[in-house]
């Protein structure tokens, strides 16, 4: 199943969202099923768990600014414990709540 990035629909097969019109994504980028465009949910709660006090999960998902802040604060121990409360977030979302709010951005 291929779900729209902007809208979460089910694209069934085409590149054109029946919802929302926006087009399938087709970004090479490590992680990333390149058939549908969305990001690996367990590589985002694998790199969150273990170092997401760098904000390494948050580069992943492509949360850039996120990224440089945790970063910022690491020396803290705070965004450690931020990226262990974020991987079970990310456990518990289902597929498609994942899939639409964490799909790879234009």
């Amino acid at each position: 199943m291929a779900f729209c990035e902007k809208c979460g629909t089910d694209m069934q097969e085409s590149n054109i969202c029946p919802q929302c019109g926006a087009q399938k994504n087709s970004l090479n980028t490590i992680g990333t099923d390149l058939s549908t465009g969305k990001k690996n949910k367990w590589i985002a709660i694998f790199l969150a768990f273990f170092i997401g006090g760098f904000g390494a999960h948050k580069f992943y998902l492509g949360r850039t600014s996120l990224g440089v802040l945790y970063l910022l604060f690491c020396w803290t121990g705070i965004p450690f414990i931020i990226g262990i409360v974020e991987a079970v977030i990310y456990l518990t979302m289902s597929d498609m709540e994942f899939t639409a709010k964490y799909g790879v951005r234009n």
